[in-house]
């Protein structure tokens, strides 16, 4: 007979196979897309809702970001709410190193631009890792300072970051005399993806070439954050995220466990607006501003704080609508007679979406384990099934004996 270890061994080998073959079929399945997206886009009733490839490299950059973000709110437990300052760092990066805006410099390395065009021109790929690295180190420097605080205290001091970037890209075209951002018009255009002759850009399957990149580096983000999450560093942003006291009573360095996630969600968040800035081609101020930060947390908490899997659900359901669906839904309801257009009222909508998770399923669409089981146990005496089926008059109670 089979002992009690090995029948759970057993049925956590069974879970982890079926959630590998589950995430195997949704890698092929993104893989095949492209090749794909026309066919289903003529299906009735759910064709019109297909989204295009285009649209799909768009969704996959903001999911990215809010995986990256997931870092720092949902493993580290930190309330980061200027986390645009690191998608518009890693996009500006972009324009500096991979576009004619210095055109006083002349300096070429395995670009896709044309010969002897004036400017810097890096290749894209390169510039992707010093982007990431040049946010990374822009993250400790913003952390340092920031991340002693605590809470409300955090989250109002990371929101100011967030307000500053905006204005500072906005303005940037003339410190001290020099152009570092081109204020308002932004810069542009950026270099292609590509290697040699072969330009992203100038291909007619732009878009797929885009999106294979995009998802590429999902996937990469998604294999370091499952590999975090169950590293040594992982378990020190879970213990602060759970009790932060009980955490440096055990030994646990605060400030540099913290700073390691703001900085590894700032890589990530670089990255994205690195890549995004090449397939737009441009890095301009409208993309950066506040609202984006809102928008990035509403998909962590849509998905499940915490959640890897959660939080790519969230974001592509979010980037979707965002992206297609508002619009896709509001032609439909043109269509049906109603005067009506939900692309006026979309953070109003997102809003809503937000305050029905956090009342019919607070720990999001797949929710990570330690917060499901928090919620259907509770963390003190009292599990929260007694309290939410027998009140205060519960056993636990003994002022009610």
């Amino acid at each position: 007979m089979k002992s009690v270890s090995e029948l759970a061994g057993e049925v956590r080998s069974g879970g982890t196979g079926r959630t590998y073959a589950i995430v195997a079929a949704l890698v092929v399945l993104a893989v095949i897309y492209p090749e794909i997206v026309e066919s289903l886009q003529d299906l009735p009733l759910i064709g019109d809702f297909i989204p295009r490839t285009d649209s799909m490299v768009v969704m996959i950059v903001f999911t990215m970001m809010a995986v990256g973000l997931n870092v720092v709110v949902g493993y580290a437990g930190l309330l980061d709410l200027g986390y645009v300052a690191f998608y518009a760092a890693g996009a500006y990066t972009a324009g500096w190193l991979a576009s004619g805006h210095f055109e006083q410099v002349s300096f070429e390395f395995l670009s896709t631009a044309p010969a002897g065009a004036p400017g810097i021109h890096i290749s894209m790929w390169l510039v992707l890792i010093i982007a990431g690295v040049f946010t990374t180190i822009v993250g400790i420097l913003i952390g340092l300072p920031t991340l002693r605080l605590r809470g409300d205290y955090l989250a109002i001091v990371t929101l100011g970051f967030g307000e500053i970037v905006p204005q500072f890209v906005r303005n940037g075209d003339s410190i001290g005399g020099f152009d570092l951002t081109n204020g308002t018009f932004g810069i542009s255009p950026i270099d292609s993806m590509g290697v040699g002759d072969f330009v992203f850009r100038t291909e007619s399957n732009r878009a797929e070439l885009y999106y294979w990149t995009a998802v590429g580096l999902l996937l990469f983000t998604v294999f370091c954050c499952v590999r975090l999450q169950n590293s040594r560093l992982g378990r020190a942003w879970i213990a602060i995220r759970e009790d932060e006291t009980a955490a440096a009573a055990m030994g646990v360095p605060l400030m540099r466990t913290k700073t390691w996630s703001y900085a590894i969600g700032a890589f990530f968040g670089g990255v994205a607006g690195a890549f995004y800035a090449s397939f737009k081609s441009g890095a301009f101020p409208a993309d950066f501003f506040f609202n984006i930060s809102v928008f990035l947390l509403c998909m962590v908490i849509l998905g499940g704080i915490g959640s890897l899997w959660g939080v790519i659900l969230g974001g592509m359901i979010l980037g979707y609508l965002n992206i297609e669906g508002l619009a896709t839904i509001g032609s439909k309801i043109q269509e049906g007679g109603l005067d009506f257009d939900p692309t006026k009222y979309q953070f109003g909508i997102y809003g809503i979406i937000i305050v029905t998770m956090m009342l019919f399923r607070p720990t999001g669409l797949i929710p990570e384990r330690r917060h499901r089981i928090e919620m259907e146990e509770g963390v003190h005496d009292t599990p929260m099934y007694d309290v939410t089926h027998e009140g205060t008059l519960t056993d636990r109670d003994r002022g009610n004996d």
